[in-house]
């Protein structure tokens, strides 16, 4: 992920775009986070976060035209919020009455304010607090220009003394009753000079002028013809303090690069009012009407003012998150996301703490599907590990175990295929899929003959799609798996799939750009014996559409057909067809973070009361083994006991192995009509294990074929620990990137095993006993 990469990502996020109040506001006062501290009741807070932008912040809660409204979401659901109240109300009901400025360091260059209204006095103040020597001219006797035209209960007079007194803590020398004659001011004496005139114009003979007589000004930088003198204010917007106060700001700005000698326009884009690109979701929000206050022109009370603020929608977007439970345990969002996996990738020597992040995405799309601007961190995370691996940055733990499960389904203990007997080529190919054969090994053969009456040619391919290679960002051996696949469906004659997996489908899209794909579910739909349910299910179910099948209609569709044709009542789930969610089992999320499985799954199958149908054998075995009864579809086409079905526990990893290596058994004999099988040498040893054990190998990832390992080894070169006070033997083995431990002993013609762990390291020197 290169800058632009990084920049075009963190721009689709709109997360951290400000809401419509703030985008409108030309000052960009944080209206949102204001609102939350009186929410409350922490009126200081509110008030601090409101001086943060608006020097003069009483007077401009009497008098701002309040432009924050437009486009207020609150608009149709009970009208928009009255900010300017709320940010009075800040004013009045702030314990910190002292203003702490913290004095800059000064700079040498001088500058000149003529005009003391909200303009001026804006500018005054912000060029003194960057450091300036500031001169301030007010032809009035006092500073606050046109505000002393305000009626005196809108704006009292003592609170545009006592505001414009702030000018005197950041050192603006002030000249008030002085008339300003522009063709005779001395410009040269200073290095810059804003013109904070008002509206009823001044003698312009100096500048550049419109038909009207008013001086021409750049509105992004607010120079006028003379490069070193900026106007504004009142000028440029007669009847607005706020636009007035934003004038002064903006040239603020715009002098102090001129007098560094920088760039005047350089981003500035977020400058003054704009659009803003933040979505917010206001479906289900209650009408809550705009509170009134209990006394007319004497504003809320601290109470009506925090019920005012808790209408704020406190407008953000963050769909993604709301939906997303890994987004969501992060505490974060999308445009920080990947800004840290940036940060991670840069990381050349030190410890990079990303990693668990980068691998607890289950990569199913939804984030996208919901996101305003089709944002999709999946692809982002699936990027980010394909780049981890290819420059030797991803943990090997993150994904072993699940690479040598792929690898064991490629290997000739299950991958088989062949087309039906007697054809050289095939029409259809049915492929299953390696978990429904770890899952339901008795379903293989059953669904295959009854393919044959129904499409005729059919043959047969059992290994895996590759699924757990791209997960892991392991490309080459992704490629490696499909061009196998690849060939073989070419010598078969390139034949249609009959897919049982969703997962499948999206894999073999991507190894086998041409291929055609058919749903399992609609061969179903038009096999005669597929009939109305003889297991007499009465409850009613939720369908559970595993995330791989989120744009697959015809997945979808041919599936609730079945249901139907099989007469069993269902509904839809809240969160269902394109906004499904994951179940947790894609990204190899559960080997690199089983708690954020569990976080996910109980997020799933908490979401109704129901029992679920679905038609992805791992979603069925995680819901089944957090304690949600559900049934695969395939259970109610030809499982004997559906009720019994829905609560089976799944099989463990090593009963996975030997479920595959039984269906390749069965399918060859019904197509080759042979045995064959030959065992391994390992798998001839006998192992004793207790049920907890096996819960705990299952924990650990431990195969029973790798106790097997270990013990031949043992047993062959005699390397074994002997524990002088049980007699247990403790051997260890490395078969191929894990280092396995077992504590064991011989009884009879078995061995009862006790332990086991692994991890990774080699074992060096003489352990022989």
């Amino acid at each position: 992920m290169d800058q632009t990469r990084l920049h075009q990502l963190e721009e689709q996020c709109i997360q951290d775009c400000d809401p419509p109040c703030t985008a409108h506001c030309p000052a960009h006062v944080n209206v949102r986070d204001m609102l939350r501290f009186i929410t409350t009741g922490d009126f200081s807070s509110a008030y601090n976060t409101l001086r943060k932008t608006i020097p003069f912040p009483e007077i401009i809660s009497r008098t701002c035209d309040q432009p924050c409204q437009q486009g207020c979401n609150r608009e149709t659901l009970g009208g928009v919020i009255n900010v300017a109240a709320l940010e009075l109300a800040c004013c009045l009901y702030n314990e910190q009455l002292t203003q702490k400025l913290t004095p800059m360091p000064k700079k040498s260059g001088t500058v000149a304010v003529v005009g003391g209204g909200v303009s001026g006095m804006t500018a005054a103040y912000d060029l003194a607090k960057k450091g300036y020597q500031v001169t301030l001219f007010e032809e009035k006797s006092e500073l606050g220009g046109a505000l002393w035209d305000l009626p005196e209960e809108q704006l009292p007079r003592e609170v545009i003394r006592r505001e414009s007194a702030l000018l005197e803590h950041v050192n603006v020398e002030v000249h008030c009753g002085q008339r300003i004659d522009l063709s005779a001011f001395p410009f040269a004496e200073y290095g810059a000079v804003y013109l904070a005139l008002g509206s009823e114009g001044r003698e312009v003979t100096a500048f550049e002028a419109d038909a009207h007589g008013r001086i021409i000004v750049d509105f992004l930088t607010y120079q006028t013809s003379r490069p070193s003198v900026f106007a504004g204010g009142s000028m440029l917007h007669p009847s607005s303090s706020i636009f007035s106060l934003s004038d002064g700001r903006r040239a603020a700005v715009s002098i102090d690069r001129f007098l560094q000698r920088v760039s005047m326009t350089a981003s500035r884009n977020n400058e003054g009012a704009s659009e803003t690109r933040l979505y917010t979701n206001l479906e289900g929000i209650a009408v809550v009407p705009t509170v009134i206050p209990a006394e007319a022109g004497r504003g809320y009370s601290s109470r009506e003012a925090q019920l005012e603020a808790q209408r704020c929608l406190l407008c953000e977007c963050m769909e993604c998150v709301k939906v997303c439970e890994y987004l969501d345990a992060y505490g974060s969002y999308p445009r920080k996301y990947v800004r840290d996996i940036y940060n991670n990738l840069s990381i050349i020597m030190r410890q990079r703490r990303g990693n668990k992040f980068i691998n607890s995405c289950t990569l199913c799309g939804l984030c996208a599907e919901v996101c305003p601007t089709d944002l999709d961190m999946g692809e982002v995370i699936s990027e980010t590990r394909g780049t981890m691996v290819s420059t030797g940055k991803m943990p090997i733990s993150a994904h072993d175990f699940a690479l040598r499960d792929m690898a064991f389904s490629n290997s000739q203990r299950f991958a088989f295929t062949h087309p039906e007997p007697g054809s050289r080529i095939c029409e259809y190919l049915f492929f299953p899929g390696c978990q429904l054969a770890a899952s339901n090994p008795e379903y293989i053969s059953q669904i295959y003959e009854d393919l044959l009456p129904v499409l005729g040619d059919v043959g047969l391919m059992l290994r895996c799609c590759g699924a757990p290679a791209d997960w892991s960002g392991e490309e080459a051996l992704f490629m490696e798996s499909g061009d196998v696949m690849r060939r073989e469906w070419e010598q078969l004659g390139k034949p249609k799939f009959i897919l049982a997996c969703s997962s499948c489908n999206q894999m073999l899209k991507k190894l086998i750009p041409d291929v055609e794909t058919v749903p399992l579910w609609e061969v179903l739909l038009i096999n005669d014996r597929i009939a109305a349910s003889r297991n007499a299910l009465t409850q009613r179910f939720k369908v559970h559409d595993p995330c791989t099948s989120r744009y697959e209609v015809g997945w979808q569709d041919s599936a609730r057909g079945v249901i139907k044709r099989l007469g069993v009542d269902y509904s839809e789930l809240r969160m269902s067809r394109s906004l499904t969610e994951c179940c947790g089992y894609g990204g190899v999320v559960w080997l690199a973070n089983p708690e954020m499985v569990h976080r996910i799954n109980q997020r799933r199958i908490h979401e109704d009361e129901s029992e679920y149908i679905t038609y992805c054998v791992m979603c069925r075995d995680l819901f089944a083994a957090e304690g949600k009864p559900t049934l695969h579809l395939l259970d109610l086409v030809y499982g004997r006991d559906p009720a019994t079905l829905a609560v089976r526990r799944p099989p463990d990893y090593s009963q996975r192995h030997e479920n595959r290596v039984r269906v390749k058994q069965r399918m060859e004999r019904l197509l080759l009509g042979k045995e064959s099988g030959r065992m391994e040498s390992y798998e001839k040893i006998k192992l004793q294990l207790s049920s907890e054990l096996r819960d705990v190998l299952e924990a650990r990832l431990i195969l029973v074929e790798d106790l097997q390992k270990v013990i031949e080894h043992a047993d062959e070169s005699g390397e074994y620990f002997v524990n002088k006070v049980s007699g247990h033997l403790v051997s260890s083995y490395k078969p191929n990137l894990i280092t396995y431990w077992v504590e064991f002993v011989k009884q009879d013609d078995s061995f009862v095993v006790f332990d086991a762990y692994s991890h990774r390291m080699v074992v060096g020197g003489d352990t022989s006993v």
